[in-house]
């Protein structure tokens, strides 16, 4: 086993970069335990890997920093981060194939981004209304 592993997810434009290491089952954000993230919803999002995981996640500590985009974007990377990081420091192959199971994006970063702006509209596809009268 390593000591520390550094793994990274993406997604819109938040970046998540977590620090995996050996310890006692404490997971945080920001600083921040993953317990009390704000937003119920993507707090269970986020925990997702580490209950997947099970018993074998209780034996590391994982770091999450994440800047940029908005709270879903924000926790879509940090679960990213958290599941690349698991299985990167205990180099499981079966707990691989659960997550990419479960929900392939866990292992991949979301490559979708918003479309750019077109003329005649306020964004991608609304557009002026056309009178003919």
């Amino acid at each position: 086993m390593k000591n520390i592993i550094l793994t990274s997810g993406k997604r819109k434009t938040a970046v998540a970069r977590a620090t995996t290491k050996k310890g006692k089952g404490i997971f945080t954000i920001n600083n921040s335990p993953v317990e009390i993230y704000p937003v119920p919803l993507l707090r269970e999002k986020i925990m997702e890997p580490i209950l997947l995981a099970g018993e074998k996640a209780n034996s590391l500590d994982i770091s999450v920093k994440v800047r940029g985009g908005g709270p879903t974007g924000q926790a879509d990377a940090s679960r990213t981060a958290i599941a690349k990081g698991i299985v990167k420091y205990l180099n499981d192959d079966n707990l691989e194939d659960v997550f990419r199971q479960y929900d392939r994006t866990m292992l991949v970063n979301d490559i979708r981004r918003k479309m750019p702006k077109k003329p005649a509209g306020k964004g991608a596809r609304a557009k002026r209304q056309k009178s003919y009268r």
